[in-house]
């Protein structure tokens, strides 16, 4: 069972073929296979990613010589 990464909430429905809508925090899920994108909703219906906030991925470290 999917569960919002967010608030840890079970109280998700489907709103399309891969995106979710949490009702416990009101954020939009998108999956694909393996990966997960969040989205928060704005005010005028648009969607600003969070992934910076849930999902780490490595940055590549520059070293300057």
């Amino acid at each position: 069972m999917l569960r919002c990464p967010n608030c840890n909430s079970k109280d998700i429905g489907k709103i399309g073929s891969h995106q979710f809508y949490c009702w416990g925090c009101f954020i939009e899920l998108t999956v694909n296979g393996e990966k997960m994108s969040v989205y928060q909703v704005e005010e005028d219906g648009t969607l600003s990613s969070l992934d910076d906030l849930f999902f780490e991925e490595e940055i590549p470290q520059v070293h300057a010589n």
